[in-house]
């Protein structure tokens, strides 16, 4: 089973254990964690005691209760909205558990296999897995190669290729290798392994509160307390209004009305939803098969305003094919093709394969019988950059093709006294600046032309580049390539810089200077060479399939292993921000609304004559049948729009990619004026159903 659950907002089973968790969660020490909800619970319990007081006095207020029953809805509801992003947590989790067995370790002691438990692998220890077997624990392949169903994990049901020796050596435990032999370097101690791990982030026990989070809760405290100040002071005023204006003392605001009015004006919608959108965020980040190692990560995603990504695989496809034939002067094109395939015939990477179709394709010329020719096929180094084969012809004279870049094969040529025409030249410059890569072919001494190898940009990327431009966020091209083929792709991919040749300290050494200049950094990786820049990145995605120092070194890794995966992480990020933004702004348009909606109701006792209207009246401009009836509509509709809210903290706001100014204008557009609206609406008609 995948990570990714039936885990709907309308799953009963979710639905009923949120329903319990908001109960247990009355439990003072976790409620204090929050609290704005804290002081309406305190509230909660100071009405639940009058009400009693009055009932055993003989003095019984169904006013009073009424109030009580809907402050205890508004702590059970933000409870509520909190368990309910919890639980589709924990469902995860749960299937995560069940992929999780108890399973017998073939562990290599003395070069002899002893079978042990799972559970009694300590880190550095090597076991042998074959067709069949469970991966017991995390580790590096050591030693093979093998093909591994990791759909306990990933969710992707076609198997992967792990092997040792380069960036695809990590294996996590629990996945099932479905064909040949391998050795496993055991690489994390039991108890601290990748599931084990998931399993406590999306169940949130190791969930902190992020800056952000803390900063907003520190405001939201700070409101309330000048709230509390400003709602303490009331009862001071009305009483001097009342003996000025000679009515009884008796209708002075009580000890219930008090602390309903306060709970209407403390921030309590974006107090009881706060949480539940920063659990909701990784878990949105989950349902992208993407483990984010704190909340902390996904924030800081959404204030990413530089983007590092690799070329090869994220940019491009990866795989260079070959598209075209360019002859030298005085060589027939069939004849190149002949050549370029025949010195093709053993390679075996992508672009050795293409040579040989695209001859096949072009030309109809086949695979011929090697052996015959005694040809011996010289494989391609990092020395001498290039690859080829030495064949004999039937008359008994020996030839050598070569393929590789121009430097190489101008070297070759002039070794077997020949020279390297300058039209080969000016096409090897030509093509570069197209982005394309170059192979020069020659035989002995005579150059022949050269094959254009492209490596094609991905469909929609230019799109998704422009974009990130719009939320004004800079993506920069990293590649080993040289710099007339980097500028070529950068342009056609439309990212806004580049580095040509970098190596893993150029990486680095970006990395910091984009920081030092007060930027946030996103980067991308998989292998171990890419382990200092991942760390150093504010954001730093590692591929599953990539090293354990990747894994480790980075604060997401993305499960599928897809390279663009990064942009989505930004939007996950952006869309966490932007949620919390603007319900925020709403919470706090609707306490404004809620104050001019009570306030005035309230008042109208003040100062009026015999038929009970005074001169406060005309500031009651939603005409709320009673003071009564205003206060009790206000408390309702309190607690009623925190559960409306819930779906929306949970999905978070629809993303755009627009720039921050006009993200703010949006939000005071639509939450900022709909939260001053929504009140007025939703106090009206609360107040109308209750008079009738």
């Amino acid at each position: 089973m995948s990570t990714k659950q039936n885990t709907s907002l309308f799953n009963k089973k979710i639905l009923l254990q949120a329903a319990k968790d908001s109960v247990m969660k009355l439990n003072p020490a976790l409620q204090v964690k929050n609290p704005v909800i804290f002081i309406v619970a305190i509230g909660s319990i100071l009405t639940t005691i009058i009400v009693f007081v009055g009932i055993f006095q003989g003095n019984f207020s169904s006013f009073n209760l009424q109030i009580c029953i809907w402050l205890w809805f508004t702590v059970l509801f933000a409870n509520f909205s909190e368990a309910i992003a919890e639980g589709r947590g924990k469902a995860q989790a749960e299937s995560l558990r069940k992929n999780r067995v108890q399973t017998k370790a073939r562990k290599m002691d003395n070069k002899k296999e002893v079978s042990v438990y799972a559970t009694e692998l300590k880190k550095g220890d090597i076991v042998v897995c074959e067709s069949g077997d469970v991966i017991p624990s995390d580790g590096e392949v050591i030693e093979g190669i093998a093909s591994v169903d990791e759909s306990a994990i990933t969710g992707e049901s076609a198997p992967v290729i792990r092997e040792s020796g380069g960036d695809r050596s990590a294996v996590t435990g629990g996945t099932k290798v479905i064909s040949d032999r391998i050795l496993i370097r055991i690489t994390s101690e039991q108890g601290n392994t990748f599931i084990d791990r998931m399993i406590a982030l999306v169940e949130g026990a190791k969930r902190q509160k992020t800056p952000n989070e803390i900063a907003l809760s520190i405001l939201l405290s700070g409101l309330s307390i000048i709230f509390l100040l400003a709602v303490v002071t009331l009862p001071a005023f009305f009483s001097y209004s009342l003996s000025a204006s000679g009515l009884p003392m008796s209708n002075n605001l009580t000890l219930p009305v008090l602390i309903a009015l306060l709970v209407c004006l403390i921030p309590t919608t974006i107090g009881g939803l706060l949480s539940a959108i920063g659990i909701s965020g990784m878990d949105r980040l989950l349902q992208r098969n993407v483990i984010a190692t704190s909340g902390r990560a996904i924030e800081a995603a959404g204030d990413v305003d530089v983007l590092l990504l690799d070329k090869t695989g994220t940019i491009t496809l990866g795989n260079r094919m070959a598209t075209d034939f360019v002859p030298a002067e005085n060589v027939s094109i069939e004849e190149l093709a002949d050549a370029a395939q025949f010195a093709s015939l053993s390679d075996e990477t992508p672009e050795g394969r293409s040579i040989v179709i695209l001859a096949k394709e072009k030309f109809n010329i086949r695979g011929r019988e090697v052996h015959q020719l005694n040809a011996t096929f010289i494989p391609f180094t990092a020395q001498s950059r290039m690859s080829g084969v030495d064949y004999k012809t039937e008359e008994g004279t020996f030839h050598n093709i070569r393929k590789g870049s121009s430097e190489a094969i101008r070297t070759f040529v002039r070794n077997n006294n020949g020279f390297f025409p300058q039209n080969i030249q000016d096409v090897v410059n030509e093509l570069a600046r197209q982005g394309a890569t170059p192979l020069v072919v020659a035989e002995d001494k005579r150059v022949l032309g050269v094959i254009h190898l492209k490596d094609i940009v991905k469909g929609g990327i230019k799109q998704r580049f422009a974009e990130l431009r719009q939320m004004g966020i800079k993506t920069v091209m990293i590649t080993g390539d040289n710099a007339l083929t980097a500028a070529a792709i950068a342009a056609e991919a439309g990212v806004d810089d580049f580095m040509a040749e970098a190596t893993p300290e150029d990486k680095l050494k970006r990395i910091r200077e984009e920081q030092a200049n007060g930027h946030l950094v996103g980067m991308i990786g998989d292998g171990t060479n890419d382990a200092p820049a991942l760390a150093q990145a504010d954001i730093g995605i590692a591929m599953n399939t990539g090293t354990q120092a990747a894994r480790e070194a980075g604060n997401m890794v993305d499960l599928d292993s897809n390279p663009t995966k990064l942009i989505e992480v930004v939007e996950v990020g952006k869309q966490l921000l932007m949620t919390r933004g603007a319900l925020t702004t709403f919470s706090i348009a609707n306490d404004v609304a809620k104050y001019f909606a009570i306030i005035p109701a309230i008042a109208i006792s003040l100062y009026s004559g015999k038929n009970g209207i005074g001169p406060l009246s005309a500031l009651n401009v939603m005409n709320l049948g009673s003071p009564q009836s205003a206060i009790l509509s206000a408390v309702i509709f309190n607690a009623i729009i925190i559960i409306l809210l819930v779906p929306l903290a949970l999905r978070g706001v629809h993303y755009r990619p627009v720039s921050a100014n006009n993200a703010l204008i949006r939000n005071l557009l639509i939450f900022g004026l709909g939260g001053i609206i929504a009140p007025f609406i939703g106090i009206k008609l609360i107040d109308i159903l209750i008079n009738l």
